[in-house]
């Protein structure tokens, strides 16, 4: 059979291209150190790699938001904290207050130290985490709480601004949630508690912005009136419910921060897991793969230098 010159230039391109692109191929791996890097290369495996890069990068979202939500209850366990030690210290104040031997400069010496305290509990309460209100609700963006005085600056009111039940038309009431949703996985969300009406009511009463707030205002009329039979006996197991719903608040807080560490935790060891298989798919073996570019480098060289021989042929074979 005759084999034209023809047949022959046609079969070294051929496979030339086919070592040029072998070459190629493995010198893009070596530059991106990656095995495949596009869907050509091999379709199954490429997907699966995709859908891996997809897992790890919602880890790392919901990671940050987890953290982000254990800061936040971090603070609000040191706000509380702050907030519990005023309580204890107005407890002091009343027991002092409903002893005999208080004279009236003492009781109002007692009271502006009453008023102090409740500041610094609205101040702790108004703590702002990272521009947001963390006992807010959903209001994130204004002071939650806010204290309004009379002319001789006595408190009359403890205002709560944040996230309100809504009242409709008809008389009826619709609850509305004061908590923040916060998505920690897939189809896992966790509330942060942030609903600061939990502090504006009495344990085992209905909801009622208005009871933490009359619970300070009595002690300071009580203590203008020299009501000690008050301050000793109602005042004073008023000042023990309260300080226990904000001790009872702060359980909850640390029980749901404990929730985001484990969730962190397990989120970790995911991340790691995922990224590990797609090191097994995607990642190129250096030495093995220098080894075959250089094997490959061989056999296209070694084309080359076949093809200077087999194709000599010039003008000048023809003259």
């Amino acid at each position: 059979m005759r084999v034209s010159n023809s047949t022959i230039y046609t079969e070294f391109n051929r496979n030339m291209a086919t070592n040029l692109d072998r070459l190629r191929k493995y010198q893009d791996q070596l530059n991106s150190f990656a095995e495949y890097s596009k869907s050509s290369d091999n379709p199954l495996v490429f997907a699966k790699i995709i859908n891996m890069n997809d897992s790890i990068q919602q880890n790392e979202y919901f990671n940050s938001t987890i953290s982000d939500s254990m800061a936040w209850g971090k603070t609000q366990d040191s706000a509380l904290e702050s907030a519990t030690d005023s309580l204890h210290r107005i407890r002091q104040l009343i027991e002092s207050s409903a002893t005999g031997t208080q004279g009236q400069a003492e009781l109002q010496a007692n009271k502006k130290e009453v008023i102090s305290e409740v500041e610094g509990i609205v101040d702790s309460l108004n703590t702002n985490f990272d521009g947001r209100y963390i006992f807010g609700g959903k209001n994130t963006k204004t002071p939650p709480f806010e204290i309004v005085k009379d002319d001789k600056g006595d408190i009359i009111e403890v205002k709560y601004n944040g996230t309100k039940d809504v009242k409709n038309g008809d008389g009826t009431v619709t609850p509305k949630d004061g908590n923040l949703p916060r998505v920690i996985a897939k189809g896992v969300t966790v509330d942060l508690i942030s609903d600061g009406r939990l502090f504006m009511k009495e344990e085992g009463t209905e909801a009622d912005p208005e009871n933490l707030s009359t619970f300070f205002t009595d002690i300071i009329q009580a203590m203008n009136s020299d009501d000690k039979e008050k301050l000793s006996g109602e005042l004073l197991s008023k000042v023990d419910v309260h300080t226990e719903n904000f001790v009872n608040v702060r359980s909850r807080i640390g029980t749901v921060t404990n929730r985001f560490e484990a969730a962190k935790d397990r989120n970790e060891n995911e991340t790691i897991n995922l990224k590990e298989v797609l090191s097994e798919k995607q990642d190129v073996d250096v030495v093995q793969k220098y080894m075959e570019f250089a094997n490959q480098m061989v056999a296209y060289q070694a084309s080359l230098s076949m093809g200077t021989k087999i194709m000599q042929t010039s003008i000048l074979d023809f003259v």
